[in-house]
């Protein structure tokens, strides 16, 4: 089933209402102030708590249209991985008809939609649809401010909503969405069912409860969520979604295809630049860095501060040799939203690099990850994947392995496979890590990092014709993925030939 247009959807359908998510620019606040100056004996840990908090403040006191980058909230298993960067496809926010401000359902500033909800509520505070269309709007503010403090907000919104009217299914898909925010995807899931129950056409939950079944790997059934979905409410949100699904199952081609389609609707400058910067990920994944770069180069032209756009465009860069250029553009992504993807990367182009500095820059781009970490549980979001992710490579391997088997007891999609077998592997029990690289790696899911962990897993354990296969396939399929990464996978092809 390949997604519809939305010309036949209903114009009675209850989503079509205010944008107050990716599109949406943020109000420019002032600042707490000029950053902390960390004394020079302080530890490292408090220093890059003070450079992260102190990033969320520029990003707070910015303005930039469509930024869907997340910090310490809504971080979904493929969004760390670097060169996979996936953000949230929420695309609105859902409202009882003529419940909402004006100034909400126009679909822009962010920040003062917020304020004009709050007025409204303060002289109806009995508009059940206006708090639930709050309560989603801060887990909008959490995710483009990067301020977690916003979901007890958003909870208190939400449950205001239900006491005023029990069971309205605009708060139900507002506490399922609050709920893959904090990486809780079963209750995500129970709640986005719930809503349904109550509206099948909530645009909200049918994207929540796709997004849940997709995190907690049941492929299949997001497979059979997205068509749901794409019948009920065809539109952006959903042809991404159903690519999504399909790039899972390898079926890049439909994936690509669907990606094209959404673009050629894509009519405002957010999602413009969201869905070409979807297409561009595609590419990447496929070694097409040229094709991935045009993509980019499309979804900056509709907004050049679109951060997803800058990271993708800074890794395609890096492959194609402008090490440079790549440097630059990862510094000023990592300047306004230090996450672990973007960190990883840049410590990695700083050690490929290796100028005067580079070492100790990197250093410190690694434990920006430590500090984001803190920041991401003090907001009560589980960050064991990013946190496996990271410490296998750039830090404490016995931490990767408790964080990555902590994530596979809640979820087993094909990324936390990948993250156990490679937390294992650098704890060396690669005879227990293979069964779930290979699992990793069963849905066909064209991913060059799955395949050069496969390999090394397989070298390690002595299987060295697999070895030689997977890591023939990892740089086939995209030589650039990781500059240490590839290298190491090279330098194991090398070995193996110099020893036939």
């Amino acid at each position: 089933m390949v997604p519809r247009t939305n010309d036949s959807e209903p114009e009675s359908r209850l989503d079509r209402r205010p944008q107050v998510g990716p599109d949406a620019r943020p109000a420019t606040a002032p600042g707490p102030g000029p950053d902390e100056r960390a004394d020079a004996g302080a530890d490292g840990r408090v220093v890059a708590l003070r450079r992260v908090a102190a990033a969320v403040r520029r990003r707070r006191a910015g303005r930039f249209t469509g930024c869907a980058v997340l910090l310490a909230v809504a971080l979904t298993a493929g969004s760390i991985a670097v060169g996979n960067v996936r953000d949230d496809h929420a695309r609105g926010v859902a409202a009882a008809p003529g419940a909402v401000p004006a100034v909400a359902q126009a679909g822009g500033d962010l920040d003062e939609s917020v304020a004009a909800l709050q007025a409204h509520l303060r002289s109806q505070p009995r508009d059940f649809g206006s708090w639930a269309v709050l309560g989603l709007a801060y887990v909008e503010q959490a995710r483009v401010d990067g301020d977690p403090s916003r979901y007890p907000q958003a909870e208190r919104a939400l449950k205001r909503s239900l006491g005023l009217r029990p069971d309205n299914d605009q708060a139900l898909a507002g506490r399922a969405a609050l709920a893959a925010a904090r990486h809780d995807f079963t209750g995500a899931l129970r709640l986005a069912d719930r809503a349904l129950r109550r509206n099948p056409y909530n645009e909200r939950a049918l994207a929540t409860r796709v997004d849940a079944l997709v995190e907690l790997g049941r492929y299949r059934a997001a497979s059979e969520a997205v068509d749901t979905a794409d019948t009920r409410r065809p539109g952006i949100p959903v042809f991404t979604r159903y690519a999504y699904v399909r790039e899972l199952r390898g079926d890049v081609r439909t994936a690509r295809q669907v990606l094209r389609r959404a673009l050629g609707n894509a009519v405002s400058p957010g999602d413009v630049a969201y869905v070409a910067t979807a297409l561009g990920r595609l590419e990447w994944n496929q070694g097409d860095h040229r094709a991935a770069l045009r993509h980019y180069a499309r979804a900056l032209a509709a907004d050049d501060t679109y951060l997803p756009a800058l990271e993708g465009r800074a890794l395609a860069q890096a492959a194609l040799g402008d090490r440079a250029a790549a440097v630059r553009g990862m510094e000023a992504v990592v300047a306004r939203a230090p996450l672990p993807g973007a960190l990883v990367a840049l410590g990695e182009l700083y050690e490929e690099r290796g100028a005067d500095g580079d070492r100790v820059r990197a250093r410190d781009q690694y434990a920006l990850v430590d500090a984001w970490t803190a920041l991401a549980r003090a907001g009560g979001v589980n960050p064991d994947l990013d946190t496996a992710l990271a410490a296998a490579d750039h830090g404490d391997a016995a931490l990767a392995l408790s964080a990555a088997r902590a994530e596979w007891s809640r979820r087993r999609t094909v990324h936390t496979a990948d993250a156990l077998a490679w937390a294992l592997h650098v704890n060396g029990r690669d005879e227990e890590a293979l069964p779930y690289a290979r699992r990793a790696t069963a849905t066909g899911y064209r991913n060059a990092a799955f395949l050069h962990h496969r390999g090394m897993i397989e070298l390690a354990t002595g299987r060295t014709k697999d070895a030689r296969a997977s890591l023939t396939a990892a740089l086939e399929l995209n030589a650039g993925f990781s500059p240490s990464a590839a290298r190491e996978a090279r330098a194991a092809l090398r070995k193996l030939e110099a020893d036939r």
